[in-house]
């Protein structure tokens, strides 16, 4: 079992910037891959970035362009999303995931185990 939680969510003006942040306890953190995916209202979950055991490989959605970058720190059982130039349309519920599987950083929201319960990020002038 793992628990996860994630914390930095807020509302912030267009172009600004958010660094989220997801503890994880209750498995060794460092094998396994771990994701960040986002759900506005109505619309299905969508994945944002993931990064992989030894954080040597990232993977980001199309939409990030850039903007947003996944890290994780091991010694702190953490990983971050640290995403800058914000828009609107990114607006949503910002979740983060475990995948403990062996297929390479997956997109899919299925694919992950376990996830956190989500925080809001809202951004508006």
């Amino acid at each position: 079992q793992m628990h996860l939680a994630e914390s930095g969510g807020g509302l912030v003006q267009p172009g600004g910037s958010l660094r989220l942040s997801c503890v994880v306890s209750g498995r060794t953190f460092s094998d396994v891959d771990m994701g960040w995916f986002r759900q506005a209202p109505g619309r299905e979950r969508e994945f944002v970035a993931a990064i992989g055991r030894n954080g040597e490989k990232v993977r980001y959605g199309d939409f990030v362009m850039g903007r947003f970058t996944i890290s994780r720190e091991d010694a702190k059982k953490t990983v971050y999303l640290q995403m800058n130039n914000l828009a609107p349309q990114d607006a949503a519920v910002y979740y983060c995931a475990a995948y403990t599987g062996d297929s390479w950083l997956p997109r899919r929201p299925y694919s992950y185990d376990y996830w956190g319960q989500g925080t809001q990020v809202t951004v508006s002038s």
